[in-house]
C-alpha cells in the first residue's frame, strides 16, 4: 500500500504541472530565461525517448519504475531549477547561468548517451542524483572525486565531462580512463600513450596483456614509440615474458603455453626445443603433442569448480587457434591430400604416431576440413590404439570431456556413434547421451539442437533411443517449469520429430508443426509459371567428374530425352514432359574453367528465367560450398552426391528454406546418384507427386539386388528427406517462430 501511495503521490506532482516551466510565482530574469528554454526543451526530447509526447517515460513493464524515472526528469529537474533561482549562496548571475549549464549539459550528454546505446533511462535517476549533489555542494562538500568513483563509466563520463571546470576534474578524467580500460581492455594499447607517466600505466599494460597476448607483442615490436617502451620497460611479469618473446625465433609458437611459462611449469628452452631456430629444428609431432597436452591441462582448469579461464586459450595466436591449424597442417591436409590412395599404409602415414587423445583433437579441431574417408579412417586407428578391449568412456575422462558433443555429432554424421557408444558400459553412454541432450536453449543458435536431432536417427539401440526420448521429455518439462518459452518450443519439437521417425506412433510433423509435408512433394510446385520444372546439375573437373560425367549423361535414353551440348554445359530436355536439366561441363578445374562454367550458366538461367527448383550436387564434399553458394533459392529438392553433404543442411536451409534434402552421412557414390536422380526424373515424368517412402521402398529394392556389396552399404547411408531430422527441426523451428 505504502508503494502504491508513494507512486500515486508522484504521479500527482508530475501531472499537475502545465509544462516544463518554472512555476510563474518565481521570476527568471529575461537574460537568464534562454537557459531555462534550453533545459526544458531537453526535458522535452527526453520526453520523446519512449517515442510518446505525454510528460512521462514509459520504457518499462514495471509502472512503478516509469512513474519514477518520469519524476526524476520532470519534477526534479524543475525544482532544481527553481532551487538555482532561489538560491541565496550562489547569487551572481554568472554562477547562476554555470549551474544551469550543468543541468543543461546533463541532459544534452544523457540525450547523446541515449542516441549512442550508452546509456539508458534506468541511468537517469542515478546522473540527475549525483549532478544534484555537485550542484548543491557549497564550499566543494561533495567531491566530484569521490562521485566518479562510486559511479559505472558511462555516467562517470557524463558527469566529469559536465563539470569540467571543477578543481578535481584532471583527476576525475584518469579515474574515469581506468573504468573505460576496464570494459574496454582491447583498446588500452591505442589509448594509454596520453598516460604514460602515470603511476597506474603499468598495471592497465599488465591487463592488456592478460586480455590479448598477441595486441601486446605487436605493439611491443615497435620498441622506439611510447607503447613499444612502456611494454619493454614493464614490471608486469606476463608482460615481460612477452616482451621477450620479441627476440625469440618463432615467437607467436610460445604463445599457447604462456600460462605455464608465466607459472614456471613451462620454460622457453623446453619450447624452444620443439620450435626450433627459425626455419630449422622444428619438430611439428612434438609441438602438437606438447599443444594437445596443454589443452587438456587448460580445459581441466576451465571446467573445475574455480572456472580458471587460462590466459592464453582464445584469441589470436592462442592455444585453440594454433591447435587447429596444426592439426590441419601437419596431420587433415595429408591425409586428405592421398584420399584416392588405395594404400591406408600411405595414406594414414602422417597420424602413425598420435595416441586416441592426439588423433581425437585432431579429428574435433578440422570439423571443417576433415574429408569423410579421412575421419573414417581416424577413427578406426583411434579405436585400434584403446586397444583390444576399447573403452571410449576412458578416453572421454583423459580429454576431460572437452568437445565432447562436437565428437558425438562428427561420430553420427559420419555413422560410427554406434560403434563409440557400445564401446563404453551402457550406463555411462546413457550419462553422455544425456549430457549431450542437456542445456540446447542456451546456445545462440540452433546447432547444438540439430546436432542432437541428427545423432538420434544415427542410434540403432532402441534402448538408447527411448533413454535419449526421455531425457528431451524432462528438459521440455524443466522448461514448462521455469516458463521458459525457448526451452519448450526446442524440446517439444525433438520430441516429436524423434516421435514422427517411428511410423508406429504415427505423428503428423505436418499438423503439429506447420511446416510443410516432409513426406511428398507436389509436381505442381516445382513447376514455373510456364509449367517447365528446372533441375541444375553441378559437375566438377576432377578425375571423378570427368569418369561420371559421361555415365550420368548415357543414362538419358535418347528416346525420352533430347540432349544439346553448348560449350560450358549441356541442356537435357524430356520428350514426355516438361523437365529441362542444365549440367555445366566438368571442365578443368586446374585452369578454374568448371568455375567459370558454372558462373556462365547461372548468368545464362537468370538472363532467361529459369529458376531450378532441383538441385544435384555431384562431387567431392571439399566442392560442396561452391554448390551451395551459387544453388538457387527456388529450390524444393536438394540431392547431396557427396561425401560429409549430411553436415551442411544449416547452410542448404539458408540458402532454400524449404528444401526436401537428400544426403549421405558417408562417401557418396555414383553407382547410387545416378539411380537416384533417374528415379527422380521418371516419378516426376509419370506422377503428379514424389511419395519419398514409395521412392525409397523401390530404390532399396533395386540396391539389394546389386552384387556390389560397396554399394549395398554405402545406400544404407543415404538418408531420405523425411528421415532428415535436423533439416526438419530447423523447418520447424522456423516456422513455429
Amino acid at each position: 500500500m505504502m508503494k502504491y501511495s508513494y507512486t500515486l503521490i508522484l504521479a500527482i506532482l508530475i501531472f499537475s504541472q502545465k509544462s516544463f516551466a518554472i512555476t510563474d510565482t518565481i521570476k527568471v530574469p529575461l537574460f537568464r530565461q534562454y537557459f531555462h528554454d534550453q533545459i526544458d526543451n531537453n526535458q522535452k526530447i527526453c520526453d520523446n525517448l519512449d517515442n510518446k509526447a505525454n510528460y512521462r517515460l514509459d520504457i518499462s513493464d514495471n509502472q512503478e519504475v516509469n512513474t519514477i524515472l518520469s519524476d526524476m526528469l520532470f519534477r526534479k529537474i524543475d525544482d532544481l531549477q527553481n532551487w538555482i533561482e532561489t538560491d541565496t549562496f550562489y547569487v551572481k548571475n554568472n554562477d547562476k547561468i554555470r549551474l544551469l549549464k550543468y543541468v543543461n549539459n546533463t541532459l544534452d550528454k544523457l540525450i547523446e548517451g541515449w542516441n549512442k546505446k550508452l546509456v539508458t533511462a534506468y541511468d537517469l535517476p542515478l546522473l540527475i542524483e549525483k549532478m544534484e549533489l555537485l550542484i548543491k555542494s557549497k564550499n566543494n562538500s561533495h567531491s566530484l572525486l569521490s562521485i566518479v568513483k562510486s559511479l559505472p563509466y558511462n555516467s562517470a563520463k557524463i558527469i566529469t565531462e559536465v563539470f569540467s571546470d571543477n578543481i578535481e576534474y584532471a583527476a576525475a578524467q584518469k579515474i574515469v580512463y581506468f573504468k573505460f580500460c576496464k570494459l574496454h581492455p582491447e583498446l588500452i594499447l591505442s589509448t594509454i600513450s596520453q598516460y604514460s607517466k602515470e603511476e597506474f600505466t603499468d598495471s592497465l599494460i599488465g591487463m592488456a596483456s592478460l586480455n590479448n597476448p598477441s595486441q601486446v607483442y605487436s605493439f611491443a615490436q615497435s620498441s622506439n614509440t611510447v607503447v613499444g617502451q612502456l611494454i619493454q620497460h614493464s614490471k608486469d611479469n606476463l608482460t615481460a615474458i612477452i616482451a621477450k618473446l620479441t627476440a625469440t625465433p618463432n615467437p607467436l609458437l610460445f604463445f599457447p603455453f604462456l600460462d605455464d611459462l608465466l607459472s614456471g611449469k613451462k620454460n622457453m628452452e623446453m619450447i624452444q626445443h620443439l620450435v626450433g631456430d627459425g626455419e630449422v629444428g622444428y619438430d611439428s609431432l612434438g609441438y602438437y603433442k606438447l599443444l594437445v597436452k596443454t589443452e587438456i591441462d587448460y580445459f581441466g582448469r576451465m571446467s573445475s569448480i574455480s572456472k580458471d579461464t587460462p590466459i592464453a586459450m582464445f584469441g589470436a595466436n592462442g592455444l585453440r587457434e594454433t591447435l587447429k591449424d596444426r592439426a590441419v597442417r601437419h596431420f587433415i591436409t595429408p591425409i586428405n591430400t592421398l584420399h584416392n590412395e588405395n594404400n591406408l599404409s600411405i595414406r594414414m602415414r602422417a597420424i602413425d604416431s598420435l595416441s586416441a587423445e592426439e588423433l581425437y583433437f585432431m579429428m574435433v579441431m578440422g570439423e571443417s576440413e576433415i574429408y569423410t574417408s579421412s575421419f573414417k579412417h581416424s577413427f578406426n586407428k583411434l579405436m585400434q590404439r584403446l586397444g583390444n578391449k576399447p573403452r571410449t568412456d576412458s578416453l572421454m575422462l583423459n580429454v576431460k570431456f572437452d568437445y565432447f558433443k562436437k565428437f558425438i555429432k562428427m561420430t553420427a554424421n559420419y555413422n560410427r556413434l554406434d560403434t563409440f557408444l557400445k564401446s563404453m558400459p551402457a550406463q555411462n553412454s546413457e550419462l553422455l547421451m544425456k549430457a549431450f541432450v542437456s542445456n540446447l536453449a542456451k546456445s545462440n543458435n540452433l546447432e547444438d539442437a540439430t546436432d542432437v536431432a541428427d545423432s538420434y536417427s544415427s542410434i540403432n539401440n532402441p534402448k538408447l533411443q527411448q533413454s535419449i526420448l526421455d531425457y528431451v521429455d524432462q528438459n521440455e518439462q524443466q522448461g514448462i517449469n521455469e516458463h521458459n518459452p525457448k526451452t519448450i518450443l526446442i524440446y517439444n519439437l525433438l520430441k516429436n520429430i524423434f516421435l514422427s521417425a517411428d511410423s508406429s506412433k504415427h505423428i503428423d510433423l505436418t499438423s503439429l508443426a506447420g511446416i510443410p509435408s516432409i513426406y511428398e512433394i507436389d509436381k505442381s510446385s516445382l513447376m514455373d509459371d510456364s509449367g517447365r520444372i528446372i533441375e541444375q546439375v553441378f559437375f566438377y573437373g576432377d578425375e571423378d567428374g570427368k569418369l561420371y560425367f559421361p555415365q550420368f549423361l548415357n543414362s538419358f535414353s535418347l528416346k525420352e530425352w533430347k540432349i544439346t551440348q553448348k560449350t560450358e554445359w549441356v541442356e537435357i530436355r524430356s520428350l514426355k514432359s516438361n523437365i529441362w536439366i542444365y549440367a555445366n561441363l566438368p571442365l578443368d578445374y586446374d585452369a578454374n574453367l568448371d568455375d567459370t562454367a558454372q558462373i556462365h550458366l547461372n548468368s545464362y538461367l537468370a538472363e532467361n528465367e529459369l529458376y531450378p527448383t532441383i538441385v544435384v550436387h555431384r562431387g567431392h564434399s571439399y566442392w560442396l560450398p561452391g554448390t551451395i553458394s551459387r544453388m538457387s533459392s527456388s529450390a524444393k529438392i536438394v540431392l547431396l552426391g557427396s561425401c560429409g553433404g549430411y553436415k551442411n543442411l544449416n547452410k542448404i536451409l539458408t540458402v532454400a528454406p524449404d528444401a526436401h534434402i537428400i544426403s549421405t552421412k558417408e562417401i557418396g557414390a555414383g553407382d547410387i546418384n545416378r539411380p537416384i536422380i533417374t528415379y527422380l526424373n521418371q516419378t516426376l515424368i509419370s506422377n503428379t507427386k514424389i511419395v519419398w517412402k514409395n521412392l525409397w521402398q523401390n530404390l532399396s529394392l533395386l540396391f539389394s539386388q546389386d552384387k556390389n556389396k560397396n554399394v549395398k552399404e554405402s545406400w544404407e547411408n543415404y538418408i531420405p528427406p523425411y528421415k532428415n531430422l535436423g533439416a526438419i527441426f530447423i523447418k520447424a523451428y522456423n516456422k513455429k517462430l
